[in-house]
């Protein structure tokens, strides 16, 4: 499957960032990662907690996207909405699976607590969903196809917590899109910055190292008075990524 290139929308669930009260930093990390992959973000997508604001967002992304990451509404609380709402989109029951409600005991028991019954629905899982493990949380992720006639959309939903969520990225969901994508298991990045040019001098300067279909991709940014070139090599080994990188 080399060389297939996947089509990504990033969904930014809470009131707190539709309202302004956080700033959602969860999306810009994982446009990075995404990039990093191969992966081209195409939309990102901020949402409050109503159901059917939800359930519009996640058909229109199933509709557009080969691969949607989700972050948020995974917790206990009513306005958790997401599991719901992706088995509504995929027209599957929810299924109670025993072995995270065993890891949510234990994450209680560990801290001296007692588990309110509410913290059950983070177990309760579209029937034909994969966990994604969350060793330090109680909120799980999601991974589970949804498809119509036409299409297949790969649905990644993970905590808004950061930190939980990009432990589980790195562990789970950047693992499962390599696999999908055919790609090896190293990747090395390098990062050149430059100074005294703008970014639209040094691309025309550089017209074949920016091309999106080189091996490795280089991409362009610019912050201030500096350009930066980001190399993201990936290969069979160390030595193969930073011989691309040379």
């Amino acid at each position: 499957m080399t060389g297939l290139v996947l089509q990504a929308e990033i969904l930014a669930i809470g009131d707190e960032l539709t309202s302004g009260a956080r700033v959602d930093t969860n999306s810009a990390w994982l446009s990075e990662q995404l990039q990093e992959l191969g992966v081209a973000v195409r939309f990102h997508t901020t949402i409050g907690d109503q159901f059917e604001d939800n359930l519009i967002a996640f058909r229109i992304a199933a509709n557009r996207a080969d691969l949607v990451l989700v972050t948020g509404g995974l917790g206990p609380t009513a306005d958790d909405l997401t599991r719901q709402v992706l088995a509504t989109v995929s027209g599957q029951p929810l299924v109670r699976n025993s072995d995270v409600v065993s890891h949510i005991e234990r994450l209680f028991q560990r801290y001296g607590r007692e588990m309110p019954l509410n913290n059950l629905v983070q177990a309760d899982f579209p029937a034909s969903s994969n966990v994604i493990p969350n060793s330090e949380g109680t909120a799980p992720g999601i991974d589970m196809d949804v498809r119509s006639e036409e299409r297949r959309c790969r649905f990644f939903c993970l905590p808004g917590v950061p930190a939980e969520m990009k432990e589980m990225f790195a562990d789970y969901v950047a693992p499962a899109i390599r696999r999908w994508l055919g790609q090896p298991g190293v990747t090395i990045h390098h990062v050149i910055h430059s100074f005294g040019m703008g970014e639209s001098h040094i691309e025309a300067m550089l017209p074949d190292l920016i091309r999106r279909d080189r091996i490795p991709r280089v991409g362009i940014t610019a912050s201030g008075a500096v350009i930066s070139l980001r190399i993201a090599a990936t290969g069979e080994s160390d030595d193969v990524c930073r011989h691309q990188i040379q």
